[in-house]
């Protein structure tokens, strides 16, 4: 006859008993608040430095008077009316400077990340390196320089000058070239990085069975390559297109009176005319636009071609 105890379900030597040296795993807290509370942070963030100011800008750019008499908010919807009317060539000449800019960047920052990523081998490091080392000087310094080489004496100029290969009336210093040349050079990284990130990841191994199945190089490039690294050029482009477009500097150092950029007027609405209603209507028009023209782009592209290419 067994006569082994038997443990009842509430005893100390049941196994799921509180004393049975396996303890039940305790209730999970916060299941449900611990992803809001995750990203808390980052909302506080926008909300604070995004939303607030843009809903200010907002409140400014529909407000009436001046700094003298104070400035009331009067729904003044005129504001974005009167700064089309009188600022549209500065609006057009910014998003034709931007353009051409990012597209200087692309023709020069993708070979360069192509080959980077490609041929870099063990120095890719270095070569990133030494594309990103004049960015650790200041921007303004490094346009103000690059003001220097273009000058009728400078660097460049001066020596092809005295060469002979230029004549002596060549001038590219407060000229639409410089400005676009100034946008491109300060911005480079901004493509550069981008499609190399995407073209670092890919599997090379796609070129090469590619030329297997008897594709040539450029086939292969624009079947396989250029497709993968579509997500990098969009990124670069919106990344350099819209600072390029709403810069300031460039054209205020390179580009003389003639090539005023919209970024120069909203900069002196600011802080030369006091005119923060006019400032803010600009400065929202020109966000409009920059968004008409991301998406438009985005839409040409093809987002569903971008995210497969992503995917991939």
């Amino acid at each position: 006859m067994n006569t082994t105890p038997t443990s009842s379900p509430g005893s100390p030597d049941s196994p799921g008993s509180p004393d049975s040296g396996q303890s039940a795993p305790g209730p999970r807290r916060f299941t449900g608040a611990t992803p809001y509370l995750l990203v808390l942070p980052g909302w506080l963030w926008l909300a604070i430095f995004f939303v607030v100011p843009i809903v200010s800008m907002v409140t400014m750019s529909l407000m009436s008077g001046n700094l003298v008499r104070g400035f009331a908010l009067t729904f003044e919807f005129g504001n974005y009316a009167d700064a089309v009317s009188t600022y549209w060539p500065q609006i057009l000449r910014s998003l034709f400077y931007g353009g051409c800019a990012t597209l200087l960047c692309i023709a020069i920052g993708y070979p360069v990340a192509y080959w980077i990523a490609f041929r870099g081998g063990a120095y890719k490091s270095t070569y990133l390196l030494l594309l990103l080392l004049p960015f650790f000087v200041s921007f303004v310094l490094r346009t103000i320089s690059w003001g220097f080489m273009l000058s009728d004496d400078g660097v460049v100029l001066g020596t092809l000058k005295g060469i002979g290969l230029l004549p002596d009336g060549v001038h590219v210093l407060n000229s639409a070239p410089a400005v676009i040349f100034g946008l491109a050079y300060n911005f480079l990284p901004f493509m550069v990085l981008p499609i190399y990130a995407v073209l670092e990841r890919m599997d090379h191994r796609l070129v090469e069975a590619a030329r297997d199945l008897y594709a040539g190089r450029v086939q292969a490039f624009v079947r396989v390559v250029l497709p993968i690294s579509l997500p990098g050029v969009f990124a670069g482009v919106i990344m350099t297109f819209i600072p390029t477009s709403a810069d300031y500097i460039n054209a205020k150092v390179l580009g003389g009176t003639h090539n005023t950029m919209i970024g120069q007027v909203i900069e002196s609405q600011y802080l030369v005319n006091n005119a923060y209603p006019m400032a803010a209507s600009i400065t929202f028009i020109l966000m409009a636009v920059l968004l008409i023209g991301i998406f438009t782009y985005a839409r040409a592209l093809g987002t569903e071609q971008v995210m497969e290419a992503q995917a991939r």
